[in-house]
């Protein structure tokens, strides 16, 4: 793989500074990744949330504003030559923003923000006019309530089937059995979540996937629709991080949110406990108190 990354760039007619320099920083993403995920990187399990993941731990680390754009460009160049190889057809790190300067920690939403968001769904289906936008409204409401409870991944929430989420009056949980690593992991469901969850099944066919007929790309245009609905900017990863940080909040240890999660390393859940600006103004306040 290396390679003939590296060939690629000759190729291109890179510098050799720059070759050196983006094989230094794959080699890096790899071992994150497999530290991550629990398998080696290769060009068809790259996806956006990897490449934000890996942005967000970076900016946990303190890296450079340099290094942070310079480690981005290089998975930008890998997907490139991914896409030339014919290893994929959509290029994951494309819209992954190149910061402008250091976070403290991932975007997370506020409780008022995540009451417009899920407010702004709710209104979809009570605004739909025909029975086929309604189900579709509420397939949204679904997904994004679902999102907001369980921190899946948007390509783990595509991938389920409707024999993977268990519902009772009291108790649920979702079996995420095609994760990351092939790892599988029970995830459970809150009230608010069994709740939009049974209503979306008691209003669609139960065909094998849980949310039939909507890719990962056509999931995260419908949150950030509902996102500006809403006014707030969102992805379908910024409600996973908000998940983890409402856990956070809650009390939950590292190894809690982990488990949650699905990650292989605590590292990768450190960046959730990183203190937001947010939480440094709360900070701040309580000294007049």
């Amino acid at each position: 793989m290396f390679t003939a990354f590296e060939a690629w760039l000759v190729g291109e007619e890179r510098s050799q500074t720059t070759i050196r320099g983006y094989l230094a920083d794959l080699r890096m993403f790899a071992r994150w990744f497999k530290q991550s995920n629990g398998s080696d990187l290769s060009p068809t399990l790259l996806t956006p949330s990897d490449v934000r993941e890996y942005r967000a731990w970076m900016q946990g680390q303190n890296r450079a504003v340099t290094t942070i754009r310079r480690h981005i460009m290089a998975l930008r160049a890998y997907a490139r030559w991914a896409q030339d190889a014919g290893f994929i057809t959509d290029d994951p790190a494309a819209r992954v923003r190149i910061p402008g300067k250091v976070a403290l920690a991932p975007r997370w939403l506020s409780k008022p923000e995540r009451w417009q968001v899920v407010r702004e769904a709710e209104a979809g289906v009570a605004a739909a006019n025909t029975p086929e936008r309604k189900r579709l409204a509420l397939r949204d409401l679904a997904a994004v309530v679902t999102l907001l409870n369980t921190g899946l991944r948007v390509s783990e929430i595509c991938a389920l089937n409707t024999a993977d989420c268990h519902l009772a009056d009291r108790s649920g949980f979702i079996r995420v059995a095609d994760g990351k690593g092939n790892k599988t992991r029970d995830v459970p469901l809150n009230a608010n979540a069994r709740e939009v969850l049974h209503r979306w099944l008691s209003n669609t066919d139960t065909s094998s996937r849980l949310f039939a007929g909507i890719t990962p790309s056509g999931l995260q245009r419908r949150v950030q629709e509902i996102g500006r609905r809403a006014g707030v900017d969102i992805h379908p990863h910024t409600l996973r991080h908000t998940f983890a940080k409402t856990l956070v909040d809650a009390g939950a240890s590292m190894v809690e949110v982990a488990a949650i999660l699905g990650h292989s390393s605590l590292n990768t859940t450190r960046i959730y406990v990183t203190p937001g600006a947010r939480d440094l103004a709360r900070a701040a306040e309580r000294l007049e108190e």
